[in-house]
């Protein structure tokens, strides 16, 4: 596909376009999702709303919803920015990754990390989870909540992973797709764009950061998902390879799934959606470990030299951080 949109465009105007692609996506999506339920479940098209307006209501509502997720992060994450990029006349490889390729140490370690870091970061989760408002801003507080709630009874809903079969298809929908999708969308672009547009890199990874989180609509949770985000972009401007985040994505998305497979199979006897902070002994193991790899992953990173098939316009990021 050759592009037909100037490289040089003014970075507001891709990051619209972006919105603008993604919105595409998403319509396709949804009028594929409509295919597949009638071909799949004997759901038509009419009928789709409904189902997934009231899953609960519905006996294939679980599985609809679980297509649902995964055709709509497909295409309006991976396929519509994938081709915006390529509207725009870049290639995709050169594009994403200005550097050589990263050490498989070093990609698994950045994995590892966000295993690592997960006690230090319960802390977070606990302070954001049991925050409260001032009076005037109980409505906003109240709403909050609401939302929280009705987005953890519809997670609950669709993810049931009693087998292996399940749990893989668990694994894709849930780790895979969106840890692709948001990466290719969040730190490839949108990160990329807004560094562009401020000339400040930090700014750039915090702004990204901070979208991230509030897309997902969980304003008790967004603080550490905020957190997340701003490191998934730091590994991704140290490494200049996407891969990088996607991995420990995956990592962050896949070992909350594997966890759920294994508690819902009654293999272990864990609450893993609690919000308590862990025990001081893990956190300060945790905060020590995860200091110590992401130093010797910052050393690491940082000494990869620059691709020489990248564009010119990349060698700028280094040399202006």
């Amino acid at each position: 596909m050759k592009g037909f949109i100037s490289k040089d465009l003014y970075p507001s105007w891709v990051l619209l376009l972006l919105i603008v692609y993604m919105a595409g996506g998403y319509f396709v999506a949804m009028f594929a999702v409509g295919l597949l339920a009638n071909w799949i479940f004997g759901i038509s098209l009419f009928e789709l709303a409904n189902v997934a307006t009231n899953p609960a209501d519905h006996p294939q509502g679980p599985d609809v919803m679980l297509l649902l997720q995964g055709v709509l992060q497909f295409i309006a994450f991976i396929i519509a920015p994938a081709i915006l990029l390529l509207s725009l006349n870049y290639r995709l490889g050169d594009y994403l990754n200005w550097k050589v390729r990263s050490p498989w140490l070093l990609v698994l370690l950045s994995g590892l990390l966000i295993i690592a870091i997960m006690p230090a970061n319960s802390v977070i989760i606990n302070w954001n989870a049991n925050m409260g408002f001032p009076d005037f801003m109980s409505g906003f507080e109240q709403w909050a909540r609401e939302q929280e709630e009705q987005l953890a009874e519809l997670t609950k809903l669709i993810t049931q992973f009693s087998s292996v079969p399940e749990l893989l298809i668990g694994l894709v929908v849930f780790a895979a797709i969106p840890a692709v999708g948001e990466e290719l969308v969040f730190r490839g672009i949108a990160q990329r764009q807004i560094f562009r547009w401020s000339g400040n890199i930090h700014v750039a990874i915090w702004v990204t950061g901070i979208i991230f989180a509030a897309i997902h609509v969980q304003f008790f949770g967004f603080l550490p998902r905020a957190i997340l985000g701003a490191l998934f972009g730091y590994l991704y401007f140290w490494s200049g390879r996407i891969i990088v985040p996607i991995v420990a994505h995956f990592v962050n998305n896949g070992f909350t799934v594997f966890m759920l497979y294994l508690q819902q199979t009654r293999t272990i006897d864990a609450d893993i959606e609690s919000t308590e902070a862990m025990p001081w002994y893990l956190i300060a193991l945790s905060v020590l470990i995860s200091a110590a790899i992401l130093y010797f992953l910052y050393q690491s990173f940082i000494r990869l030299p620059l691709r020489e098939e990248s564009m010119a316009e990349t060698r700028e990021i280094e040399d202006r951080a």
